[in-house]
């Protein structure tokens, strides 16, 4: 199964963890990473977190995220059909960067969206195929399919 993290996912961890929902989304997101680390899982990547990430201003966070590069099975660069797909998202209500994540987590074929993003779970949970997820709900849905 191949999974997409967005940049707000995988930035988690380094957020405030004063909150309960943030300290909870932080622990699933890790136990995610510890799945793709072992290959029970596969990540997809895109050009769109390297440039997300190539945005951060925290050296540390950038680095870290970057590793998770290596890791992927897969990578796709901007196409065509991505650009078609995120205008199709766009038209949902959803701002361009996090449709292009999307039309990427498609392209690769990947069966999940993981996100901590609010805004984009309250506007779609299931496009084109890929369930677009909090990291808590998905490890729950893993545990159940276990």
């Amino acid at each position: 199964m191949r999974i997409y993290l967005d940049n707000c996912c995988f930035n988690r961890p380094f957020d405030d963890q004063s909150s309960l929902t943030i300290r909870l989304e932080t622990e699933a997101k890790l136990g995610i990473q510890e799945k793709i680390k072992s290959g029970h899982l596969s990540l997809g990547w895109s050009y769109i977190l390297v440039f997300e990430n190539n945005a951060n201003p925290f050296l540390e966070r950038r680095v870290e995220i970057q590793r998770w590069k290596e890791l992927a099975d897969s990578f796709v660069n901007e196409t065509e059909e991505i650009l078609m797909k995120m205008n199709e998202l766009t038209a949902i209500a959803l701002k361009h960067l996090d449709a292009l994540h999307i039309a990427c987590a498609i392209s690769l074929q990947c069966q999940y969206f993981l996100t901590v993003d609010k805004g984009i779970l309250k506007r779609v949970t299931e496009y084109s195929g890929i369930k677009i997820m909090n990291p808590v709900t998905f490890i729950i849905e893993w545990e159940s399919l276990q």
